[in-house]
């Protein structure tokens, strides 16, 4: 098993601590002392004491022996599932929700608030932080051990200042410092994410793609949007905001988008474009004119529940099959994973169409197949997520990713 290596040098020793969380977290079995040097390229003495400090902060834990032919049976360290939280908000026009979860990235518990289409910045961050006391107050634990706060929101956003910019589906939400805004708030760490991105790496923690190091995450809501994933790390570009598929043209004669062109696969996919093909075809009341995200959702669930909706789906499945082919064919992927909150009512159509498009007209066939998979988190993947941006941060090894601070009371606690 290969893994990062780390330095025996003490003035990385933070770096140190990351590399070896990181081995113990991808063995859920896990790992000696002994294995963990050997992993990891440090020294005896330098994982005795990283371990030593890792065991006093409970962020890993004893969990039985491994025998050693004739000598010290060696002891298995493991993640302390319970010794840490993390909190995951997930922001969409259609839904809020928030989660609390455990050092491995299980959901302790979530509830669900109000979404962004119908509340203001100012009141949806009330919301929010409400929402994560009451899970944190609900669930008994101790704050003081809640690592921070991850938001998955619609981007485009500025990394540096964690300022949502123009989201397209959230006219009303210009230029809003949301995490300095939930950092205040709150009082914890935030780490704020695009949802999509967010979305990948849930799967990447505890869902479809835990084995997988290059895949991409398709995410269907009231918008489109991807996270790619290579060599097991997001792909995030130059600003954190790479993914945006939404304007990949997969049918000349499809309908209209608000860019100027025809046949985008996010408009072609969209709730309301769905809930309007029904509409035209008879087979729903049509929405009242400006009718919101909440509204469009529901119709969407009647259009799902109505066989004779069938073709309008399949034709959607259809053009986000080869919007996903070519992303596959970009990046050379092996699975493409598709998920969030509206799919699993479109999944028993959907997926069918996606696999067979992935399997029989990607370039990579020759070499490889291109797997097709559902999500396996349901549709509160993008607040699972959210919650491992947190988790990711504290594990991570890449240095330009250790910059989650903790909070005073957890410095003290630690030292």
């Amino acid at each position: 098993m290969e893994g990062r290596r780390g330095t025996n040098l003490p003035r990385v020793a933070d770096f140190n601590q990351a590399v070896i969380l990181d081995a113990v977290r991808h063995a859920p079995d896990g790992l000696s002392r002994v294995e963990l040097a050997e992993l990891t390229g440090l020294s005896a003495q330098a994982v005795s004491n990283i371990t030593r400090r890792l065991l006093d902060r409970e962020l890993i834990t004893e969990a039985g022996t491994l025998p050693a032919g004739r000598g010290k049976p060696r002891t298995l360290l493991q993640l302390h599932p319970t010794g840490h939280f993390a909190i995951g908000v997930h922001v969409d026009p259609t839904v809020t929700t928030v989660a609390l979860l455990d050092l491995v990235g299980d959901v302790v518990a979530s509830v669900r608030t109000l979404p962004a289409s119908a509340a203001s910045p100012p009141e949806l961050v009330a919301a929010i932080t409400q929402a994560a006391a009451g899970l944190v107050a609900s669930t008994g634990v101790d704050a003081g051990r809640v690592l921070g706060l991850g938001i998955a929101a619609p981007g485009p956003f500025d990394p540096g200042t964690g300022v949502v910019l123009e989201p397209p589906l959230l006219p009303d939400w210009s230029r809003v410092g949301l995490r300095e805004l939930l950092q205040e708030a709150t009082g914890y760490p935030v780490v704020l994410h695009k949802d999509a991105a967010a979305a990948a790496l849930a799967e990447r923690w505890r869902g479809a793609a835990t084995a997988l190091t290059d895949f991409v995450f398709v995410y269907l809501g009231t918008g489109l949007g991807a996270g790619l994933v290579t060599g097991g790390e997001l792909l995030g570009g130059s600003t954190n905001n790479a993914g945006e598929i939404g304007h990949l043209i997969v049918d000349a004669d499809g309908p209209a988008c608000r860019c100027g062109q025809r046949g985008c696969v996010g408009v072609a996919c969209m709730p309301r474009t769905l809930v309007a093909q029904a509409a035209d075809a008879g087979l729903l009341p049509r929405p009242a004119p400006g009718a919101g995200d909440r509204e469009i959702d529901e119709h969407l669930t009647a259009l799902c529940e109505t066989a004779a909706s069938r073709p309008i789906l399949e034709r959607s499945a259809s053009r986000l099959a080869r919007g996903a082919a070519t992303i596959s064919n970009l990046l050379d992927v092996r699975a493409v994973v598709f998920g969030g909150p509206i799919w699993d009512r479109v999944a028993g159509v959907f997926l069918p169409i996606l696999r067979d498009t992935l399997l029989t007209t990607t370039e990579a066939r020759h070499v490889h197949p291109v797997a097709a998979l559902g999500s396996s988190l349901g549709p509160d993947v993008g607040a699972i997520g959210a919650g491992c941006l947190v988790l990711e941060h504290s594990f991570s090894t890449r240095p330009s990713t250790l910059l989650l601070e903790p909070r005073d009371d957890q410095v003290a606690a630690a030292t």
